[in-house]
């Protein structure tokens, strides 16, 4: 799980950003809080107070996770990690997440001082790949861990998704977003393979993810799903189309990746503090991966000309709001959610 302590800081320069936001609707009437405006030439002001609030955070963020994670587990020499196979890709689709939107957050805040859309959107994938390569760096020096080229390859698609995006569409047609629910573990006895002593599934779950809501928002891969959320409309003439299709411009598509049952990395063998062997079989709890089709929305498609709406807005296309989905698992089976988060 040692990439879940990151999303502390990811979410909370996230949802700060909703305040700097502007959305581009040229039909907008005049805004009268000039701050909140972009600026329409790069502003001095805004550009240092940017660059020094965005280097602030990535070395608070930085010594912040080398003091409270990284400094509780031994060290050793620059070393690699495959862990290609871990969490059944989970992690992987976080990684990407989380460039995306490091790179997205970046890349607003200095079109807010005033660069143009195309240097922004450069400087905010360059911020999400820094940030996400330091994280790996320090994995790298970790004895539970390393550098492993699978989390770097899906940092550079995250914030390289962005980045195309804005330099050839100039706007996001699709977008990764985060759902989370909860899950409810067994509380069946589990007996030791090496004595007499007993767990449940929820109590490893409990030691593994953490019993708080926020814990299990930010390590619970059981209860998280990451979507890529894709808006049709944006890749047709708008002009040409017709009423209907431009009153729904908003409704995308999205498909969602998840996991379910995994209680360790590759497999639901675990061993406790005083030694205890515990494990459950795939016949016992099947850990298998699930794939999803869904509805969703581009809330920054729905016109409005209340500031305050589109601040809203703009921080809500984070998040993959509920839906009825479809679900294809690798178990073999489908199934239909009349609502899904």
């Amino acid at each position: 799980m040692k990439f879940t302590p990151f999303w502390l800081f990811v979410f909370a320069i996230g949802f700060a950003k909703i305040g700097f936001a502007q959305n581009q609707d040229s039909t907008s009437r005049p805004q009268k809080n000039l701050f909140l405006q972009k600026a329409t030439h790069p502003n001095k002001t805004r550009l240092w107070a940017v660059s020094g609030g965005t280097f602030t955070a990535y070395a608070g963020a930085s010594l912040g996770l080398n003091y409270v994670w990284y400094a509780q587990y031994p060290r050793q020499r620059f070393h690699f990690f495959n862990d290609w196979s871990g969490w059944r890709g989970m992690d992987k689709a976080g990684h990407a997440f989380t460039a995306y939107f490091e790179s997205q957050i970046v890349s607003d805040l200095y079109q807010w001082a005033g660069l143009s859309p195309h240097k922004s959107a450069l400087i905010g994938a360059g911020a999400g790949l820094l940030f996400q390569t330091t994280l790996e760096t320090m994995d790298a020096f970790s004895a539970g861990w390393g550098w492993s080229w699978g989390d770097m390859g899906f940092n550079t698609l995250g914030a390289g998704l962005y980045y195309t995006q804005a330099r050839f569409w100039g706007e996001q047609r699709l977008k990764i977003k985060f759902s989370f629910h909860t899950i409810r573990y067994s509380q069946q006895p589990i007996q030791a393979e090496n004595g007499s002593t007993t767990t449940t599934a929820a109590a490893r779950a409990a030691n593994l993810f953490g019993n708080s809501p926020q814990n299990q928002l930010l390590k619970e891969y059981n209860g998280q799903t990451l979507w890529l959320s894709v808006n049709p409309y944006a890749f047709f003439k708008q002009k040409n189309s017709p009423k209907w299709a431009q009153k729904l411009s908003f409704l995308n598509i999205a498909a969602g990746y998840s996991v379910e049952n995994l209680l360790g990395a590759e497999q639901n063998r675990w061993k406790d503090a005083q030694g205890n062997v515990f494990s459950l079989t795939q016949a016992q709890m099947p850990r298998y991966s699930q794939f999803f089709l869904s509805l969703d929305i581009d809330w920054e498609r729905i016109p409005t000309r209340r500031r305050w709406l589109k601040m809203v807005f703009k921080g809500l296309n984070y998040v993959k709001i509920p839906f009825p989905a479809i679900e294809f698992n690798t178990l073999g089976r489908t199934k239909s959610h009349w609502l899904y988060f």
